[in-house]
């Protein structure tokens, strides 16, 4: 099967890239948004939500007040209006007219908030990871299948529009069968004007935190969660650096998967400027992608191939925030919903338990 005929057949299985919410949408379709947490991440987010068609931002919160009124000042110089809020809980309970709520707070307070957020009937795009550790994970999930909203998690990168078309094309047989996948993620330090990225204890450490993006598209190339993992990783360069780090700043993974598929990730924060950065190959009987890149080279023949990409160049961020309006709109599972979510938390938890452990860890251990 040649390039254009995967891409045809692509189109017209899986659909268009774009969700319907770039298309426009009617007034009566407005999505009445509440930010929890805004910032760094929250912030980001906001900048990129108000972009969106059809999405009102109605409330903005957070427990830094001057954060909040800062985020309600954006909302405004957009032409719109938000409320203020230092408790999400009283947000909730006494704005009504809310309709969903994106949360981008700390990564030790998602269990609590996303689950408060689910249970009163809110629709929630939620930053990953969503817990940091196993059984919170899976309480999560629990409320997520009992609640009446959508549940969207943050893992952006599927909505990325080179890799979604990239992925689109290994899942339409387009490398043939998926042999293994290679990535690194390379890059410098951690920002230190964040002091809880450090601690392991709010963060489940860096696998966790950061290298989740990367492991979460290896595994949707896949199609399924591994089944074992080992590694090896520690602090070489920024020993206590900032004061009281309990993070690592490398690690060398090695996940098997079923039919004997083989994920190798190596994650550093030491990489001089432009050196090596980010790669995120799939390899297949037929070829091999660059998530990245959007390109394949099949394995026969010289020269790689740049996929059609719709909405190229379009921020990640946005991508995902239109595609969990249009969801919310039309009752349609996200391609990042709290399943896939589930799997790809608790595989960085499994990872990040062989290194610090230093041994072989099952699948099972996290499942539960």
């Amino acid at each position: 099967m040649n390039a254009k005929e995967v891409k045809r057949r692509t189109f017209l299985a899986m659909g268009a890239a774009a969700p319907a919410i770039l298309k426009g949408q009617a007034a009566g379709d407005t999505l009445r948004v509440a930010f929890v947490g805004v910032g760094n991440r929250g912030s980001f987010l906001l900048r990129h939500g108000l972009r969106v068609p059809g999405v009102k931002v109605v409330a903005v919160c957070d427990i830094i007040e001057e954060r909040a009124r800062k985020a309600a000042d954006m909302v405004s110089g957009a032409g719109g209006s938000a409320r203020v809020w230092t408790d999400f809980r009283r947000m909730l309970d006494q704005q009504k007219d809310i309709d969903a709520v994106v949360l981008a707070t700390p990564d030790w307070t998602h269990k609590d908030i996303d689950i408060a957020i689910l249970e009163v009937g809110k629709h929630l795009y939620a930053e990953k990871p969503l817990a940091t550790t196993p059984q919170d994970c899976r309480m999560v999930a629990t409320a997520a299948h009992n609640a009446r909203g959508i549940m969207q998690v943050g893992f952006q990168l599927r909505h990325d529009p080179n890799r979604n078309a990239a992925e689109k094309f290994i899942h339409a047989g387009g490398i043939g069968k998926v042999l293994m996948c290679h990535g690194i993620r390379h890059g410098g330090d951690l920002p230190r004007n964040i002091p809880w990225y450090f601690d392991r204890s709010k963060t489940g450490d860096i696998v966790v935190d950061q290298g989740i993006h990367i492991l979460d598209l290896f595994t949707w190339a896949i199609g399924s969660h591994p089944l074992r993992a080992m590694g090896s990783g520690g602090t070489n360069l920024f020993v206590n650096d900032p004061p009281g780090r309990t993070v690592m700043d490398n690690y060398n993974l090695i996940l098997e998967y079923p039919n004997d598929v083989r994920v190798n990730f190596s994650h550093h924060y030491f990489d001089p400027p432009g050196f090596s950065g980010d790669q995120e190959r799939v390899f297949g009987s037929e070829g091999s992608v660059d998530l990245v890149a959007a390109t394949w080279q099949p394995r026969q023949k010289r020269g790689a191939v740049k996929l059609d990409v719709p909405n190229a160049g379009e921020d990640s961020t946005y991508m995902a925030l239109a595609a969990f309006a249009d969801s919310v709109r039309n009752n349609r599972r996200p391609i990042n919903d709290v399943d896939s979510a589930l799997r790809s938390t608790l595989l960085p938890i499994m990872a990040t338990r062989a290194i610090l452990e230093k041994r072989i860890v099952k699948w099972e251990e996290v499942a539960g």
